[in-house]
């Protein structure tokens, strides 16, 4: 056999006919339950397991189908790292489970978040999650809805909010564009669509029937939930029955509902909703009217959402099954100047059975309609001129269904989700990526790092890297956060990681023995990827801020940067100037905007998380800087509250002659006294102190904030920034007004309410009078001060007025060096004050990212401590401010005091602000003790501490419910009974 065929065993490339031989490993058989969960999508269209709130609250179906958990993204106390939180279960749906297991979960827009929890039977109950993310409220139970499989819900859709602004439009932030070593961030703004619930706060949810009904629960006017119906299919056979249904929003008044069923009809239907409000003149409250919602429906277009393709492979036609259907709402095009038409998506995914000749690759394929609206013709002029018996109608528009290309990827789909107002398409697959595609072009984009143009996190170098398979993989509201369910109950949580490594220094010695700093050679690509990680960040952020959602996700990513020296002054920087931040507040009187100004709350709340180490361990400077400053804005906001009570609530209740109100008031009272009291203590230091004073000399004026940051210093930033500064005399005005209060509610017990009680022996004891005592607590806090009130205020307002005469002698120099070019010009269009006006914001904006002051501000600190505070030390006791206890106002920073306090297992209630000790353990053989204790929040941002307070007081709640969120803006998550940690 000479001519026999060569056969290559070494390379084993062939096999004995001479064909190449695969020798790649064999494809992983696909799992049972992702079999199962394909199985579930296909049989309905609701069947979410796992869902994200806008506020961060993760909910999954519990193991037995009867209740669910609750999870939340939180920072670990003890060193400030992020996680999910322990599950608590929640089963109270109702009196009873007779509608089978829970099938689907879904969020509500919502500020004051909403649970919808669907049964098999489709039978809907609602729960709020107002005060704490991770305990509801039953505000809906499902005992009413009937059991009936013809009710399965196959497609919910939560209403949008209505914007809050009067153009009605929403901010699409980003992308960010580099120019040069910078980058400018462009702004969108998209016209917002409804329909609305004529409350601004409120929701409402529309569910789709197996049998064709759509179902509108809505909240009425006093705050219950009820419901109307629409028939939308008749149902006369199997044939007939819908399996999947999507609802999104068409216009203002509108809604587009696509519906499948089992015939493989795709219909399409437009709804408007008429709320029933009565026309009225009178400018009425919003949600005070009662409501009689009513719907009108228009049918659009039909096709078959199967057709056989030759194109398609094998596989596809042997098992049509669809398992997802989506409808993405219109989104304005590339031009702002028109919009797109609504996208009708249908995804089928295939596991091929094992023994298939076919290829043994899952797959999906996903087939695309456009919602196309066609006018018809006008009718040819001369049949304009035959007799007609009556009016002639103008003419009507015709709908169609447009088939798109399909999309076909060697993967299973296991959800589809849409990002920055569905302009962008996201599919999230069973082997755990993602993948993003363009709603018009649906080719797929930020698939590599683009540091150029920014508009997600992919771009600036970030990826999911945990990449396991599994079978449920929801993404959070701003997609950097999702989490997923693998062959187990668990749900884990991943977050997004940069794909290059963190710049740093290296340090090389000399061969002399003389160590210096080099760059490493890939530093340059670092930096520019530190950049955009930066313009990133603030994209999201700024994005996830204006939409009123958590971005807890981006502060989890941030975190990881948070030790690079100038990461918080960059981003901060970044974040300010893309959301337009008023920061300069040196020429207001009055603090209304400034406590008001929620954007600064903001960026104070990202400061005080990324200098956060851990509830025993000292704080950055930074952290330091905005703790207290947040801390001021709270007790301001919260004695407003108090002694403003709305118009339409006097009547009913009155917070100031509630015991518990001014208990709480006479703790934030100790507490700002105590804060007047240590910032006194630290500039008469300073003042003392023969280094720092050094340091108040032109030449040396740039060491400054060096020497303070060693010391971590934060008084002289918080007195000289125009923000913290307005903050300081607000809580001054707030204590005056207080020392008012209980001096008069002493004075009426006194002389009016206690020799009345005398004459009746039945009466109450003074000394069982819970408001007079706590009158008398406030009383006796500012009577007792350290520091005079009055003075402080006094010092803070010269200084304010110092810093004004600064800021004027730099514009009248700046119009010296300029010729007085502008003199003459209309105020408000003068380019010199424009110009001064962007350099005095950004001295304030180094003063509030704890930088060192501008050279100007050096005669002002130099009056300062020479005069004004020489002049301020004569009215104080020195050894008192010494030896006064600033525990309360947690700053310390030594580590024995701190191991001693957590030794002692001291803790800070934030609202009340008093002293907590930590639970010593639960008896187990106790249960009305276990009962009896009081419950903890932490906040899940800054791990703050509050004691879950239950009363049906009317004031304290209604003093309470606007403590909703921490002082940093971060949610509450409810502790266990007896538990640090969550």
């Amino acid at each position: 056999m000479n001519d026999s065929m060569h056969v290559d065993l070494q390379g084993v490339d062939v096999d004995l006919f001479g064909d190449p031989v695969d020798l790649g490993l064999p494809i992983r058989p696909p799992s049972k339950q992702l079999q199962q969960r394909l199985d579930e999508l296909r049989d309905h269209g609701c069947c979410q397991g796992i869902a994200w709130s806008k506020q961060g609250t993760v909910a999954s179906i519990g193991a037995d189908g009867k209740s669910i958990e609750l999870r939340y993204l939180r920072v670990h106390p003890k060193d400030g790292s992020w996680g999910l939180s322990e599950p608590t279960s929640w089963s109270q749906f109702g009196s009873n489970f007779n509608g089978g297991p829970i099938t689907h979960l879904v969020w509500s827009p919502a500020v004051g978040a909403e649970l919808a929890v669907i049964d098999a039977a489709g039978r809907v109950s609602v729960l709020n999650f107002n005060t704490n993310i991770n305990r509801p409220y039953l505000v809906r139970p499902w005992d009413s809805d009937p059991i009936d499989d013809l009710h399965a819900v196959v497609g919910c859709y939560w209403l949008p909010l209505m914007p809050q602004n009067k153009q009605q439009y929403n901010v699409l932030h980003g992308p960010a564009v580099k120019e040069g070593n910078t980058y400018r961030y462009e702004n969108t703004y998209l016209p917002a669509l409804g329909p609305w619930h004529p409350n601004p706060s409120k929701s409402a949810l529309l569910c789709v029937t197996a049998n064709g009904t759509l179902k509108l629960f809505f909240t009425q006017n006093n705050n219950r939930f009820q419901e109307t119906q629409l028939e939308l299919e008749s149902v006369s056979s199997n044939e007939d029955l819908v399996t999947h249904a999507s609802i999104c929003s068409y216009d203002k008044v509108s809604l587009i509902v696509a519906m499948a069923t089992s015939s493989k009809r795709l219909e399409t239907v437009r709804i408007h909703i008429n709320w029933g409000l009565p026309a009225t003149e009178k400018q009425v409250p919003p949600g005070s009217m009662p409501l009689n919602p009513s719907f009108k429906e228009k049918r659009l277009a039909i096709t078959r959402w199967f057709q056989f393709d030759p194109n398609d492979p094998q596989v596809d036609a042997m098992t049509a099954q669809i398992s997802h259907l989506e409808v993405i709402q219109p989104t304005v095009d590339s031009s702002g100047q028109s919009f797109t038409h609504p996208i009708i998506l249908a995804v089928r995914s295939q596991i091929p059975a094992a023994g298939s000749g076919f290829a043994q690759e899952p797959q999906s394929i996903v087939n695309c309609w456009e919602l196309v609206t066609d006018q018809q013709p006008a009718t040819h002029p001369s049949f304009q001129q035959l007799p007609s018996k009556g009016t002639v109608s103008a003419p009507s528009s015709t709908s169609r269904l447009k088939k798109l290309d399909s999309i076909i990827v060697n993967k299973v789909i296991v959800s589809v989700h849409t990002l920055h107002h569905s302009k962008f398409i996201c599919f999230a697959f069973s082997d755990g990526t993602v993948q993003y595609r363009d709603r018009v072009t649906m080719h797929e984009i930020f698939g590599e790092a683009d540091p150029s143009k920014i508009t997600v996190l992919n771009q600036a170098g970030f990826h999911f890297t945990d990449e396991n398979p599994c079978k449920i993989l929801p993404l959070g509201f701003a997609k950097l956060r999702r989490t997923h369910a693998e062959n187990t109950q668990a749900c884990r949580w991943h977050s997004r990681q940069p794909t290059v490594p963190s710049y740093k220094y290296a340090k090389t010695t000399r061969s002399n023995g003389a160590a210096y700093s080099v760059f490493p050679r890939r530093l340059a690509q670092q930096l520019r990827m530190y950049y955009a990680t930066i313009a990133g960040l603030t994209v999201t952020a700024s994005t996830a801020a204006t939409s009123q959602m958590s971005f807890d996700d981006v502060l989890a990513i941030a975190r990881r940067f948070a030790d690079k020296p100038r990461f918080p002054y960059d981003w901060m920087t970044e974040i300010i100037r893309m959301l337009k931040v008023h920061i300069d507040y040196s020429e207001d009187a009055h603090h209304d905007s400034l406590v008001r100004n929620h954007q600064l709350q903001l960026c104070l709340g990202l400061l005080n998380h990324l200098g956060f180490n851990g509830e025993f361990r000292p704080r950055s400077f930074s952290s330091k800087f905005a703790m207290l400053a947040l801390s001021v804005r709270n007790i301001v906001i919260l004695i407003t509250i108090a002694n403003n009570t709305p118009l339409n609530l006097k009547e009913k209740l009155n917070p100031l002659d509630e015991p518990e109100v001014v208990d709480a008031l006479a703790g934030c009272t100790r507490w700002a006294l105590s804060l007047l009291a240590y910032l006194t203590d630290s500039l008469l230091n300073l003042m003392a102190d023969g280094e720092f004073k050094a340091l108040l000399t032109p030449a040396r004026f740039n060491e400054l904030v060096a020497y303070l940051q060693s010391k971590n210093e934060v008084s002289l930033h918080l007195v000289l920034c125009s923000s913290t500064r307005g903050l300081l005399a607000a809580l001054c005005r707030r204590l005056d007004l207080l020392e008012s209060l209980s001096n008069r509610a002493i004075q009426y017990y006194e002389n009016i309410a206690f020799p009345k009680a005398a004459q009746d022996p039945a009466s109450v004891p003074r000394s069982q009078t819970p408001l007079f005592q706590a009158y008398s607590k406030i009383q006796r806090y500012t009577s007792a001060s350290i520091v005079k009130i009055s003075k402080f205020n006094e010092l803070l307002a010269t200084l304010s007025i110092d810093i004004r005469n600064a800021y004027q002698s730099s514009l009248a120099n700046l119009r010296n060096a300029q010729g007085n070019a502008a003199k003459g010009g209309q105020q408000g269009q003068n380019p010199v004050e424009q110009q001064m006006k962007r350099m005095q914001a950004h001295c304030e904006l180094t003063l509030l990212l704890a930088n060192n002051p501008p050279i100007t501000f050096l005669p002002v600190i130099s009056k300062f401590f020479n005069q004004d505070l020489q002049t301020f030390q004569a009215q104080v006791n020195r050894p008192e401010l010494f030896f006064a206890d600033y525990s309360i106002l947690e700053v310390d920073e030594d580590e024995t005091c701190l191991l001693q306090k957590r030794s002692k297992g001291k803790y800070i209630d934030v609202f009340r602000r008093v002293e907590l000790d930590a639970p010593k353990g639960l008896p187990v053989n106790s249960l009305s003790e276990v009962n009896a204790s009081p419950q903890w929040r932490r906040c899940v941002r800054c791990a703050a501490i509050m004691e879950d307070a239950n009363t049906m007081r009317p004031g304290f709640t209604f003093v309470l419910a606007q403590q909703r969120k921490c002082s940093c803006g971060g949610n509450w998550g409810l502790l266990p009974r007896g538990a640090l940690y969550g």
